[in-house]
């Protein structure tokens, strides 16, 4: 497999300010607003957003929460093993809230529609709207569209996008994984 950068951690750390600084200028206050992250990557991203946001205004006050998608997904009686879930920790309705639900990678959309299954089951929401880390133009198998990006990619179906995370014991970072050649 070849690797390619697509951010280092310097790109990386810049890129959430930036989506944080376009969060600030629609949401202000966050009063009216949820981040929710989905299960299991896009809490990272959401975490980390809510920290730095913190970091920029100490005053703002945002509730956020997080969401196991495993059972609404349209895949999910098709694998041979069980489904292990994650957890969903939702201590707010969204009922008449703006959500912003927080994704690591956007490829086909069908994680996106799963969530926005998921998110109804705590209430209805005035408003969601999506925020990824890395969109994977051209591959939608629905039409699902991102209201906030940090870095727009055109990759093929076989190639993966690989985020890691200072988290999980790495550094933050973007790589594209891609076959040298079709036997690999």
């Amino acid at each position: 497999m070849q690797k390619r950068t697509l951010l280092n951690t310097r790109a990386f750390e810049l890129t959430v300010n930036r989506l944080c600084y376009q969060l600030i200028e629609n949401y202000q206050d966050f009063q009216d607003a949820i981040i929710v992250g989905i299960q299991p990557r896009g809490i990272y991203l959401s975490k980390r957003i809510i920290e730095r946001l913190k970091e920029i205004n100490p005053s703002t006050h945002v509730i956020d929460g997080s969401l196991d998608i495993t059972f609404y997904r349209d895949d999910f009686r098709r694998g041979n093993e069980p489904l292990t879930a994650n957890k969903t920790e939702m201590n707010h309705l969204v009922e008449n809230k703006k959500v912003i639900l927080v994704d690591d990678v956007l490829f086909t959309g069908r994680s996106v529609r799963s969530a926005m299954d998921a998110l109804l089951d705590f209430g209805r929401p005035k408003q969601v709207e999506l925020l990824v880390l890395i969109d994977r133009r051209f591959s939608r198998h629905l039409p699902i569209q991102p209201n906030y990006v940090g870095s727009k990619i055109d990759s093929i179906s076989s190639e993966r996008v690989e985020v890691k995370w200072k988290e999980t014991g790495g550094k933050d970072s973007v790589v594209l994984l891609m076959k040298k050649d079709q036997n690999e």
